[in-house]
C-alpha cells in the first residue's frame, strides 16, 4: 500500500511507497492509499492529505487507534520492532493506556530498536523471547521505548549484559521520579553514561523553568544523559522561547556536556 504521513520523524519509513506531502507530479503505483497520523496536532494536516490523495482511509494513534499486530516497515522504519502494546500504569501525562489498553503481548518480530511502551511489564517468558531475538541482531540494541524502573530487576540487567547494548532509555517525568532513578543508578552501574539515556518530561502541570532545569541537572549528575521533552497535549501547547531553549539545551548532550559538570555522572566500564 501507499502510506502518507503529515510529517517525517526519525522513525518514519523510507521507501518508494512512503510519502510526506501531496501527490507528486510523477505517476505513483495503483495501490490502496492510507494516511497515518501519529500526533493529534497533525490531524487537520492528515485530513488535507487524505483529500489530496483522494482516500477515505485515514487513521493512526492520533485517532485513538489501539494498534494490532506489528508489521515491520509498514508505518515505522525497518529495524524498529514493537513486541507489546499498552501499559498497566495510568500516568497523568500519558495517552498510551487510553489508546492501547492495559497490556498486550504481540508476536515478536525481528529488530534492533525496541519501541514497546512498557516491555518490562510483560511476562518473563515474553521478555526472555525478546532477548533471544535481540541476541541475534547485528546492530547495537536500543531500548527506545524505555525501560520502566519500577519493573527493572537484576535478571533483566543480566540479560542486557549478554547482548550488544547501544542505548538503554529510562524516564524521569516528575520530581518524584528522581528518587526512583536511584534504583536504575545501582542496577545499571556497569553501563557507561554514553549508553544510559533518560527521557525527562518538562512543562507538565505547574512546573517552573527553574524546577525543570534542576531536574535535568539531577538526572545528569546521577549518570544518565537527559533528553528533555516538552509536554504536549491534544492542542499542542505553546511554549515561550525560554522553555523551547531549555528543551533544546537538555535534549542535546553536546550542548549540556560542554557546560555542565560531570561530577557523579557514571562509570565507563561497558
Amino acid at each position: 500500500m501507499i502510506r502518507v504521513f503529515p510529517r517525517k520523524t526519525q522513525f518514519s519509513p523510507i521507501d518508494d511507497l512512503a510519502f510526506y506531502d501531496e501527490p507528486p507530479l510523477y505517476p505513483v503505483p495503483d495501490l490502496p492509499i492510507v494516511v497515518s497520523v501519529v500526533f493529534t496536532w497533525d490531524i487537520e494536516r492528515g485530513k488535507q492529505l487524505a483529500l489530496a490523495w483522494n482516500t477515505k482511509d485515514i487513521g493512526g494513534p492520533a485517532f485513538g487507534n489501539p494498534g494490532g499486530e506489528f508489521e515491520p516497515g509498514r508505518f515505522i522504519k525497518r529495524g524498529v520492532t514493537i513486541t507489546s502494546r499498552g501499559c498497566p500504569k495510568n500516568c497523568p501525562w500519558c495517552f498510551v493506556p487510553k489508546r492501547e489498553g492495559k497490556l498486550r503481548e504481540l508476536k515478536i518480530k525481528s529488530g534492533h530498536i525496541v519501541n514497546d511502551n512498557n516491555l518490562l511489564a510483560c511476562s518473563q517468558g515474553h521478555i526472555e523471547k525478546v532477548f533471544e531475538m535481540l541476541a541475534n541482531q547485528k546492530k547495537g540494541i536500543e531500548f527506545k521505548g524505555g525501560i520502566d524502573i519500577d519493573y527493572l530487576e537484576p535478571w533483566h540487567v543480566e540479560m542486557m549484559k549478554k547482548i550488544k547494548v547501544a542505548e538503554i532509555w529510562v524516564a524521569c517525568d516528575s520530581k518524584a521520579g528522581l528518587n526512583r532513578l536511584d534504583k536504575a543508578v545501582d542496577l545499571l552501574a556497569d553501563f557507561s553514561i554514553n549508553k544510559k539515556r533518560c527521557y525527562v518530561l518538562i512543562g507538565h502541570g505547574d512546573e517552573t523553568i527553574t524546577e525543570a532545569e534542576s531536574r535535568c541537572k539531577a538526572v545528569y549528575a546521577k549518570g544518565f544523559l537527559p533528553f528533555a521533552q516538552l509536554f504536549r497535549d491534544e492542542t499542542d501547547k505553546n511554549y515561550s522561547k525560554e522553555w523551547r531553549n531549555l528543551a533544546r539545551k537538555w535534549s542535546r548532550p553536546a550542548i549540556y556536556r560542554s557546560t555542565t559538570s560531570t561530577t557523579g555522572a557514571g562509570r565507563d566500564e561497558q
